[in-house]
């Protein structure tokens, strides 16, 4: 009987330490899909695996909105 109880213990610690762990990841990357132009809920894809591989390609070589932005700053001309 007390096998069991200690058992109930760690079932409800490993998803509090599962949750923690999602939060940790999903923060960051919902301000970086914001700064890049994109829905910040889009980060909740970076907790799927394979599909956060996927997510990352598409938000490394997409244009960032504020790339374009300082691109048109940079350039000298009439405004």
């Amino acid at each position: 009987m007390m096998y069991g109880a200690g058992w109930n213990g760690w079932f409800g610690l490993h998803w509090l330490t599962m949750l923690l762990g999602a939060v940790l990841i999903v923060l960051p990357f919902w301000k970086i899909f914001a700064k890049a132009g994109f829905s910040g809920w889009l980060s909740l894809l970076m907790i799927v695996p394979m599909v956060n591989l996927i997510a990352l390609y598409v938000l490394a070589f997409s244009d960032w909105s504020g790339s374009r932005r300082a691109a048109a700053e940079a350039q000298p001309g009439p405004r």
